[in-house]
């Protein structure tokens, strides 16, 4: 199936997905050897429209597409008509008039690259909006497991953390689901929808979600940024209840468990400072793989058109016994 847009994780079938990760390893092979660039976009335009900050999400996306000899434009919010009163769409219609190719957007708003995608031709890539979804973070994530685990069916990711909030969440686990992982959720019940997916357990007791035996303990940042209200009593509490303490750590280590995190860390709150040296820490191997993947993502979408390779990729699939489709 053709792809104009990634909007989100719940659209995406399965081939799609075993399509990009493997497009993924062979970018990563490619730019970890001399390789550094490739012309697969030479002459394309990307457009960075970032209505939040960022720092992980933004210089990613700009090195991938900088590695497909794409042109990368920054749209500088704070200088733009924006802050005189220009809507979105006035803003879409003014960069529809410039003919850019890709245009890889966040917002605070849910909902509102899907707008943007049926204003213009251009393909949008989500970077997170709002709540919602967070696509090619869900991508690198399942990446960066499938690195440890290649046949990740049957595997359990426990999600720690502020639920409520969070875009990853969502992404993540939505993937991480139709790769046949396992899902659960762990937090302050204020921050831990009361009604999840039914095959997503729900914990909000730190043993009772270990003794689930998870193999990989995915920590999601606490976004203080994003809470109207105190949903817990205070930072040293949080991580004294919910947070890998060094006590936590060493039975971690002992039961050789990964740990993950979709980063910027908040250090002293979801984790202490001894996770960073933890050898089965995935959090860099995250930021790496972040550049291969959204390279990965660049390179699948057509603008308005079609893209015969993953079409022939997903007829490979379907007809392979090597992939199990659920």
């Amino acid at each position: 199936m053709a792809r104009k847009d990634l909007l989100d994780i719940a659209s995406l079938h399965r081939e799609e997905i075993e399509f990009l990760l493997d497009q993924s390893t062979s970018f990563k092979k490619l730019f970890t050897r001399s390789v550094k660039k490739i012309p697969a976009l030479e002459g394309k335009s990307v457009l960075m429209l970032f209505y939040e900050a960022s720092t992980r999400t933004h210089s990613s996306f700009e090195v991938a597409a900088k590695r497909l000899s794409a042109e990368v434009t920054n749209f500088n919010i704070d200088h733009s008509s924006i802050t005189k009163g220009e809507s979105v769409r006035e803003t879409i219609e003014t960069l529809q008039a410039m003919r850019t190719d890709y245009i890889v957007v966040r917002h605070g708003h849910s909902g509102l690259p899907g707008m943007i995608a049926r204003q213009t031709t251009a393909a949008v890539i989500n970077a997170g909006d709002g709540a919602h979804e967070h696509p090619t973070q869900a991508l690198l994530d399942a990446f960066t497991i499938k690195e440890k685990f290649p046949d990740p069916r049957g595997k359990k990711v426990l999600i720690i953390g502020d639920i409520l909030h969070s875009r990853v969440a969502r992404s993540t686990s939505t993937l991480l689901q139709k790769l046949g992982i396992e899902v659960a959720y762990l937090g302050p019940g204020s921050l831990v929808p009361r009604y999840v997916p039914a095959s997503i357990p729900r914990f909000t007791d730190y043993e009772a979600a270990m003794a689930w035996a998870p193999d990989v303990v995915y920590l999601l940042r606490v976004q203080m940024e994003r809470q109207d209200v105190q949903f817990f009593p205070s930072v040293r509490e949080y991580h004294r209840v919910y947070g890998i303490t060094n006590t936590r750590l060493a039975e971690i280590s002992d039961r050789g468990l990964y740990i993950m995190h979709p980063g910027p860390v908040n250090r002293g709150v979801e984790l202490c400072d001894a996770v960073m040296d933890y050898e089965r820490s995935l959090i860099t191997n995250q930021v790496e793989n972040g550049i291969s993947v959204r390279m990965a993502v660049l390179d699948w979408l057509t603008p308005g058109g079609e893209f015969p390779r993953q079409e022939a990729y997903a007829a490979q699939q379907r007809t392979s016994s090597t992939v199990t489709m659920p």
